[in-house]
């Protein structure tokens, strides 16, 4: 078992997100207030605090958000879930991976411009809300 490190938003597409204190997730559409959020699949985007502290190594100034990711989880193996696994947050939030990895942008995001190499592509991890609920740092988080 492991458990969420931050969260982040952003009100905008294609911008770093910002750290906050808790999101409200909605069933079959995401954050509440995020650009992302939608009848889609890729409703929440999730890394692990593990690769972002490989990243931290190049580049130590790096917050939780730079990579636009929504949840940043701790102890758990996202990239080895396949689409389809469920993860349990707290006691009934429940997201359904979707997704692993994405392409980045065509030119390249800013943090592959400065360290040469960017982890959402192979390790972001993309989710749809089966059951929604507020989340918030130190939460736990289980595969189902």
């Amino acid at each position: 078992m492991g458990y969420i490190e931050a969260v982040c938003i952003s009100k905008e597409k294609g911008v770093v997100k910002s750290e906050v204190q808790e999101i409200v997730l909605r069933d079959g559409w995401g954050i509440e207030g995020d650009a992302h959020a939608g009848e889609w699949h890729r409703q929440v985007s999730m890394l692990a605090g593990e690769s972002i502290d490989r990243m931290r190594e190049k580049m130590p100034e790096l917050d939780h958000g730079v990579f636009a990711e929504n949840i940043v989880t701790r102890g758990i193996d996202l990239v080895s879930l396949a689409p389809g696994k469920r993860l349990l947050v707290g006691e009934t939030l429940v997201l359904e991976v979707t997704q692993i990895g994405k392409e980045c942008h065509n030119d390249g995001c800013a943090i592959q411009r400065a360290t040469g190499d960017c982890i959402m592509p192979r390790e972001g991890v993309f989710c749809k809300v089966l059951q929604g609920g507020t989340l918030q740092a130190g939460m736990p988080v289980a595969v189902l």
